[in-house]
């Protein structure tokens, strides 16, 4: 498929993980990406992996004049911008949530609610010329209880922007939607592979997820098959939103028939 021929990306936090798998999905199906991260190095690498179609820009979403440059220059290189995917995020608060102090609830919402705002108001008047659309990736502990409250609090702010966002500029054609995942393998846990092999047992399928499934999601969202979709959440999480997995749990297999 090359529903992306023509068309401009702009991914943050696309060094590793799922923005760099969202990036080479795009960039796979035609398009053209923008690639933004804090990690200079590592971005620039991606972007000369996906060769002329792509370039890479060290940009902190925190920082308005950083995302303001970013989206410049994803013009004045490409001509456009169609499609704004919005990763740059993370639970940043290590605390108990009794001891979490007011700049801790700022700097989580800044990176990850406020960040994502700034890169659509940045973004909004070439995607209104283009009729692009924003996918942001959120997270199902915006949507159910996972822990991690201020960050969990964060991803459901993604989610209420979202279905905002989507109201006011659906006349003007611009779509907005969220993706949101549940554990997926990238780089934040490779200091913890039995962790993933725990998780693992609460998803209904067996493991957890890759970010390429992520990639899928997105590049479905950001497409025109998904054109008359619009302020939706996406979850993409191995089932594990189902429940707790009783039917899994059982060795008799008494809850299930086995195939």
């Amino acid at each position: 498929m090359k529903r992306f021929e023509g068309r401009v990306a702009l991914i943050t936090a696309a060094a590793q993980g799922i923005g760099a798998a969202v990036a080479r999905r795009i960039a796979a199906e035609g398009g053209s990406v923008v690639l933004t991260d804090l990690q200079e190095e590592k971005v620039a690498e991606v972007a000369k992996e996906l060769g002329e179609q792509a370039i890479g820009l060290r940009v902190d979403v925190t920082n308005r004049d950083d995302v303001d440059a970013a989206v410049a220059a994803a013009v004045e290189r490409f001509g456009r911008l169609d499609v704004v995917v919005n990763n740059a995020g993370g639970c940043i608060v290590t605390s108990v949530p009794e001891d979490t102090t007011t700049e801790d609830w700022h700097k989580q919402l800044d990176l990850t609610l406020v960040g994502a705002a700034r890169c659509i108001q940045a973004a909004l008047p070439h995607l209104v010329k283009t009729r692009g659309n924003v996918v942001t990736i959120s997270s199902v502990n915006g949507i159910a209880a996972f822990g991690n409250i201020e960050y969990a609090a964060a991803k459901a702010g993604q989610i209420a922007m979202t279905v905002n966002y989507a109201a006011r500029y659906g006349g003007l054609g611009v779509r907005f939607n969220v993706v949101a995942p549940g554990t997926i393998r990238t780089p934040n846990w490779d200091n913890q592979p039995d962790t993933l092999e725990t998780f693992s047992k609460m998803y209904p399928l067996g493991r957890v997820g890759e970010p390429e499934d992520i990639a899928a999601a997105v590049a479905f969202l950001a497409s025109d098959d998904a054109s008359w979709i619009t302020g939706h959440t996406l979850p993409v999480e191995g089932g594990v939103l189902t429940g707790p997995g009783m039917f899994d749990l059982s060795p008799s297999g008494h809850f299930r028939k086995e195939y």
